[in-house]
Parts: structure tokens; sequence; C-alpha cells
């Protein structure tokens, strides 16, 4: 799998936990007080794990930024090292998206 592929679906997965955390809130928020003595308390827990699963969220958003940025800046360096070898690799990449193209 592309390193591109993957990085999107890991975008996505990101995306769908947000959307299901903010779900969750909405939900506990719309319960209101309603309910009894261990209503109250199982609300309380779900409040404190969704703040921990926010909290993991937003780390785990962190760590691939980061490590997103450490593999431009090594490409980058990279390209500034060995200009002529990225140069003949894009070449040859696009001579052979050419050669796919041009087949259909």
């Amino acid at each position: 799998m592309p390193e591109q592929t993957l990085n999107n679906e890991k975008e996505k997965l990101l995306a769908d936990v947000r959307s299901v955390l903010n779900s969750t809130e909405e939900l506990l928020a719309a319960a209101g007080d309603e309910g009894g003595e261990k209503t109250r308390e199982l609300k309380t827990k779900i409040a404190a794990n969704l703040k921990l699963a926010k909290a993991r969220l937003i780390d785990a958003e962190q760590v691939a930024v980061e490590k997103a940025k450490a593999a431009a800046k090594a490409t980058d360096q990279y390209v500034h090292d060995n200009p002529w070898k990225a140069i003949g690799v894009a070449a040859a990449g696009a001579f052979l998206l050419g050669l796919l193209v041009s087949r259909r």
C-alpha cells in the first residue's frame, strides 16, 4: 500500500473517531440529569472515558503530524543531496504513468 494511501486512511480513521466522540458527547448532553444514582455514575464514567479518548486522539494526531513533517524533511534533504537521482526517479515515474495512460 503506497504511503500516501496509508496516510489518507489514517486521516479518515482519525476523522471517524472524532465524529464518534462528538456524537457520544452530544448524546450524553442530551440525556441531561435524568435517571437515578446509577445512571449519573454511568454518565460520569462515560464522560471521563470520552475525555481520555479525546486526549489520546489529540496525541495520535500530533504524532502523525510530527512523522509527516519528518518524512517531508527527509525527502527534501534527499532531493537536495541527490538532485539527479530525484529527477531520474520522477522521469521514470512519469514515463511509466504515460505508458499506462496511453494504453487505455
